[in-house]
């Protein structure tokens, strides 16, 4: 079966005045239209295409890349607004349906909000939902402390960050922990810290572990030193607000990592910066 809101990979059937017909093993068919057809293409040959419904609610096949998947955030821009709900712009032709019913609050045609994708499998249709609180779901983990996964920021709260973790879960990263600024909706990759009472989850934004952060601003420092003409000019006298620019990390945190490379003598000090061995 074809699935509505997921990548495809299909058999390019037949070629049509309107586009390609693409086919899945069962016998079901799709259309690719003209201008989403690539220059290359030989019948029989597999391609990979997202499916969604068009205007007419038929499948209809696209090369386009959408800015959300089936059951995943994303960070979106409202279009316009209906009596029916709010019309999101995720990269394809047909705007993503927020319904009122779904709004966590209520929203305006230029506004960005985060959102989960999912399918109304009664109507086939998908639609948008930014009652993220409703949709997270810490009951059952499937994280274990330590666990590297992906986040998203979607709250500011009094001591940290509300983030989504793997699409699923809830978890907070505290600031005192943080070393660059955040936006909303801002995703990278992160790190259970710790799993507390309640599933609660506390989230590292770097690698768990002395060595493992180290090691990583080592590098940090080391790949900076390389585009640089085996130079920079920081020392461990030079003010945080320098070395955070350069960097994104805490002074203490660059004064391990240039001990750590002195150590390894892959550096040398001088009175002006750090040079290259």
């Amino acid at each position: 079966m074809i699935e509505i809101g997921q990548y495809n990979t299909l058999i390019i059937l037949r070629e049509t005045s309107v586009g390609l017909y693409l086919g899945d093993e069962k016998g079901e068919d799709v259309l690719l239209p003209h201008k989403y057809v690539p220059e290359d293409y030989d019948i029989d040959t597999e391609i990979e295409v997202f499916v969604y419904l068009d205007h007419d609610e038929r499948k209809i096949a696209t090369t386009l890349t959408p800015k959300i998947l089936m059951q995943q955030f994303a960070l979106l821009e409202v279009a316009a607004i209906s009596e029916y709900g709010a019309f999101l712009d995720w990269g394809l032709e047909k705007h993503l349906l927020l319904p009122l019913a779904l709004q966590g609050q209520r929203v305006e045609k230029g506004q960005w909000h985060i959102v989960y994708m999912d399918l109304d499998e009664r109507s086939d249709r998908l639609y948008a939902s930014s009652k993220i609180e409703k949709i997270l779901d810490n009951a059952m983990l499937t994280v274990a402390e330590g666990d590297e996964v992906d986040i998203m920021f979607y709250q500011e709260t009094d001591i940290g960050y509300s983030v989504i973790v793997n699409h699923c879960h809830k978890g907070l990263v505290f600031k005192n922990e943080l070393f660059k600024d955040v936006n909303i909706g801002d995703q990278q990759k992160a790190y259970v810290k710790l799993i507390r009472e309640e599933n609660k989850l506390d989230i590292s934004v770097q690698p768990i572990g002395y060595d493992n952060f180290n090691a990583v601003n080592s590098q940090k420092v080391y790949e900076e030193l390389k585009s640089n003409d085996g130079f920079i000019p920081l020392t461990d006298k030079s003010a945080p607000d320098e070395i955070y620019t350069s960097f994104g990390i805490s002074k203490k945190a660059f004064k391990k990592a240039v001990g750590d490379l002195y150590k390894q003598r892959k550096i040398v000090i001088e009175e002006k910066g750090i040079k290259l061995v």
